[in-house]
């Protein structure tokens, strides 16, 4: 049987995504520089060091074990829930979708996840801006990765990194012909960004407006079900 770490290192020193290591390493490096120079600075650098950590956290995650389920790829809130053309990089613009777009602040995890079981059908990477990522023209004028996936149960969904206006990198992992189970690690943004996902539109939305999301453990909605979208907005 698995056991669950609940010690107090799960809290105070969490694992961290192989990503930032080199980035504490840089902080830490300045943050002893700047205490030479000034004591207060080495404080406040240590300070941002510490963030530099936890900014990298990659926490294990519990994914729901039901049957095509589609969970959060991120940390965050939802931002949009809107009615869109499919990208048209993934030659999917002749189509419909449903697109729940969850926004990542600097404090969210921003290790993502595969929102469903499938295999990646394509992958496309688009260099472009980094505007405000909360913005609706972000989806077409940001630097992002698309990805689109031919779930188990035989339908098409999207999902797309957008850098956002503090992000300089996406990394991403999948590749075409890969298969990840709903909750598996595909990649992550650095530092504060956005993940789109596109459901098919009679796949109805099962979460709200303002809703904090947990990735790969937040059900957005079930491939299959009929049930009706979720209505509202938390405030």
């Amino acid at each position: 049987m698995k056991t669950i770490d609940i010690s107090w290192r799960r809290y105070l020193m969490p694992n961290i995504h192989n990503e930032g290591w080199k980035f504490v390493g840089i902080f830490a490096a300045v943050s002893a520089f700047l205490a030479i120079l000034w004591a207060p600075l080495g404080w406040l650098g240590l300070i941002l060091t510490v963030w530099c950590y936890y900014f990298f956290r990659d926490p294990e995650r519990v994914t729901p074990e039901i049957e095509n389920v589609v969970v959060s790829p991120a940390d965050g809130i939802v931002q949009m829930i809107t009615e869109v053309e499919g990208p048209e990089e993934l030659g999917l613009n002749k189509q419909k979708f449903t697109r729940v777009s969850v926004f990542m602040s600097v404090f969210n995890v921003h290790v993502n996840r595969a929102p469903a079981e499938g295999a990646v059908t394509k992958a496309v990477y688009v260099p472009g801006k980094f505007i405000n990522a909360t913005l609706d023209k972000a989806s077409k004028d940001n630097e992002r990765q698309l990805l689109a996936m031919k779930t188990k149960c035989g339908k098409e969904i999207a999902f797309v990194q957008i850098a956002g206006l503090v992000a300089r990198r996406i990394v991403c992992d999948a590749a075409v012909g890969q298969e990840y189970k709903a909750g598996e690690r595909f990649g992550m943004i650095r530092f504060g960004s956005r993940l789109d996902v596109y459901l098919p539109l009679d796949v109805k939305p099962q979460v709200c407006l303002g809703q904090s999301m947990v990735a790969g453990e937040t059900v957005i909605a079930n491939l299959m079900s009929e049930a009706p979208a979720v209505k509202g907005v938390l405030r």
